[in-house]
């Protein structure tokens, strides 16, 4: 295995932390669009497609990009000898197109910075492979600040429209029951951290070691392998959940809040996985039947469909860890 100083591996994990930040921000926007949508530029209803559209196209792309960059940047640390962070720099969403479009400029501004730094200390130590990897992600951030420049020049602060709710709307005013959801989006994100982290450990770790067995080298695979295919497609519907149940917040007219709960934990190897993403989803299954249940006292139908959806793959994926348990 490849050895790098820890002082290199701060480095990168600075890459990962602001990726694990970007990659929040961008789809939790994306979420908000309709929100926004709502309250401003009535002229948008005329038009069959509009600048909140292209926007809410451009956030959600954007950040399946991040995630992409993230994973490259955690494979890179573990294959050199590395611990990828689970923990992200601060998260900023904003409450309109213009300052996501600041935010977005900030934060591309402050990742081609970093790295340019982890390019030359790269060079410096002749690391060849992050050198290139950078070089590319940094080609892709300079285009994401270019398109979030563009559009920070074109749309103008929003006048924000003001409605008065509607009484029906009551059952939203629980602050415990808004906790509860954001909870449930916290256990979101911890979860696609946790298996995303966990998925590119197994990948780096296994592609540099050496086949034991007749049938690992025959078909080139292993459990760590195979548990690692498993967690990519597991992480890929974690987020399509994040992506639901932020849109719910902002759509019966509250905020997203983007944390990190409860932390996520990696472990050392497939067995390690199995049972830490097992209690994951233990505890995602309890907190979403407690939600469904007081979404049921509620009324609050949609919510209750929601989370009954989502708890069907939550289920699954219990299962198809349960199933590698000893």
């Amino acid at each position: 295995m490849l050895k790098a100083s820890q002082e290199y591996i701060t480095l990168l994990n600075k890459a990962v932390a602001r990726e694990l930040e970007v990659s929040v921000q961008y789809i939790i926007q994306h979420t908000k669009m309709e929100k926004i949508l709502r309250k401003v530029i009535k002229e948008n209803y005329l038009l069959d497609s509009t600048t909140f559209d292209a926007i809410g196209k451009f956030l959600k792309e954007i950040a399946i990009e991040e995630m992409k960059h993230l994973a490259d940047a955690m494979e890179r640390i573990y294959i050199l000898g590395g611990e990828a962070t689970t923990k992200p720099d601060k998260i900023t969403i904003g409450n309109s197109l213009k300052e996501f479009m600041q935010l977005g400029v900030k934060a591309e501004e402050e990742a081609m910075d970093l790295y340019e730094e982890i390019i030359r200390v790269a060079k410096e130590n002749k690391d060849r492979t992050t050198w290139q990897l950078f070089s590319q992600i940094y080609k892709a951030e300079e285009q994401h600040l270019i398109i979030f420049q563009n559009y920070n020049e074109i749309v103008p602060e929003p006048e924000m429209g003001e409605t008065t709710p509607s009484e029906w709307r009551n059952i939203f005013n629980d602050t415990a029951y808004i906790a509860m959801l954001n909870e449930a989006l916290a256990s979101e994100i911890s979860a696609v951290i946790q298996y995303t982290t966990q998925h590119e450990k197994a990948d780096g770790l296994e592609r540099l070691r050496k086949r034991k067995e007749a049938l690992e080298v025959v078909t080139g695979k292993n459990k760590a392998s195979v548990v690692s295919s498993m967690l990519k497609e597991v992480f890929m519907q974690e987020m399509e959940h994040l992506e639901m149940i932020a849109e719910r917040i902002f759509e019966i007219d509250r905020e997203a809040l983007p944390q990190v709960k409860p932390l996520p934990e990696i472990g050392n190897n497939a067995d390690d996985f199995i049972m830490l993403d097992r209690a994951a989803e233990d505890y995602a299954i309890k907190l979403y039947r407690q939600i469904i249940k007081t979404a049921t006292e509620k009324g609050d139908i949609k919510t209750k469909r929601m989370f009954e959806n989502i708890i069907e793959q939550e289920e699954e994926h219990y299962w198809k860890f349960d199933d590698f348990v000893p």
